[in-house]
């Protein structure tokens, strides 16, 4: 095994700057944060303006949610295989090791690391492209998971997060992957918007968003540090990879998922330590690119995964979305998208009632992306009974 270690020198430098409290540092000032609306969140003594933004999002509605929604592998039943939960956990985790070394705002860092997927739809990037595409054939709208994540906590549910965690949390998106972050200015929620109505109407747009703090860039790369190896491990424990050291050296980032989030991590700290950039040497970065690519080619566009997902769930959210959608058309108050997703919303504290039904394919898409696997899988056996589910793995077969 591998595992690198900070330069003597920086270990150094380290030591010296807080023995004379000197420490460079470049954290975003929190006494800058913005939020839409003044009142009791202001930050007091006890409880600081990003601390508040934490609490938001650990208690709002959805977050409960991330414990059985798919990170990769959605037909298996195993608890050792990771959900979602798990994911916003280790990327909060790996950003505020690197973020302490930088002297950065960790507060900032586990508020956009914990949120940063709340819109993810049931059943990964698999469900994200089919909801995407059922959303923008009635719409001509996109749908993208950290776009919507905004939209829940913003809008759904306003619950007043400041706008460098959304920002941060839009700007996440873990499958573009730079050698080199440098945070671009954002000031205003005029800002934010006009960002964020790009990316409905140009799924393009998604690739040029950029954290406007070094937290939020800190974030950004280590949601792909969290699952590079994770997933590797995940893949063999279902069986799809039989033999992990043979199948992926990637030179100095190393074999196995703690490998790869210690040298990694140690190889940004050292790149970017008393710098405005969160950086990897060039060397780091292609061994990254490279063990990313081969994720794809071994693991999420495997037969093994992707055959299933088209076969089976594309269909199952082709059939949920044009029945809820005639549901809606139709006003039946029965219907599950009055019962347990409209009114629910509507009852929450943080908003007024909306009139839902002035956009049905918003409202749909709303309801779909916020269900969990579970509540999919039965959703669609209540309104159809008869046809095709998914049949998972059990531990024993």
């Amino acid at each position: 095994m591998k595992y690198d270690n900070l330069s003597k020198e920086l270990i150094q430098r380290m030591e010296y700057d807080r023995m004379t409290g000197s420490v460079p540092s470049f954290a975003f000032d929190e006494r800058k944060a913005v939020r839409r609306r003044e009142g009791h969140d202001r930050p007091n003594a006890w409880r600081r303006t990003f601390v508040r933004d934490v609490d938001k999002i650990l208690h709002s509605a959805y977050y409960s949610r991330f414990a059985d929604k798919t990170q990769v592998f959605s037909f298996y039943k195993n608890d050792d295989i990771s959900r979602r939960a798990l994911h916003v956990q280790l990327v909060s985790r790996i950003a505020r090791t690197i973020g302490e070394a930088l002297s950065l705002n960790l507060d900032l860092i586990e508020a956009i690391a914990l949120g940063h997927d709340m819109g993810h739809t049931p059943f990964g990037h698999a469900g994200e492209k089919y909801l995407d595409e059922l959303y923008y054939d009635r719409s001509r709208r996109h749908f993208s998971h950290n776009i919507h994540s905004v939209r829940v906590l913003d809008g759904i549910f306003p619950y007043n997060i400041t706008l460098q965690t959304l920002n941060g949390i839009a700007s996440h998106n873990g499958e573009m992957e730079k050698e080199i972050y440098i945070p671009r200015p954002m000031t205003t929620f005029d800002e934010l918007d006009s960002a964020l109505e790009g990316c409905y109407q140009n799924m393009e747009n998604n690739k040029h968003l950029m954290p406007c703090t070094l937290e939020g860039c800190v974030v950004r790369i280590c949601d792909i540090i969290s699952y590079l190896g994770k997933d590797r491990q995940d893949a063999k424990k279902a069986g799809l990879i039989s033999n992990e050291e043979d199948v992926f050296d990637y030179g100095p980032i190393g074999r196995i998922n703690a490998e790869i989030i210690n040298n990694l991590s140690v190889n940004i700290i050292e790149h970017s330590y008393g710098k405005p950039h969160i950086r990897m040497s060039k060397e780091y970065f292609e061994a990254l690119k490279r063990a990313k690519r081969s994720n794809y080619e071994e693991i999420y566009l495997s037969d093994e995964v992707a055959v299933p997902q088209a076969q089976i769930i594309r269909p199952m959210f082709i059939r949920l979305f044009e029945r809820l959608e005639k549901d809606l058309k139709n006003d039946n108050r029965s219907s599950p998208i009055f019962k347990h997703h409209i009114e629910a919303v509507n009852a929450s504290p943080y908003r007024k009632s909306a009139p839902y039904r002035e956009d049905i394919p918003t409202t749909v898409t709303d309801y779909i992306a916020s269900m969990t696997d579970d509540y999919f899988v039965e959703l669609h056996q209540y309104l159809f009974p008869n046809e095709k589910t998914i049949e998972y793995k059990g531990y024993f077969d």
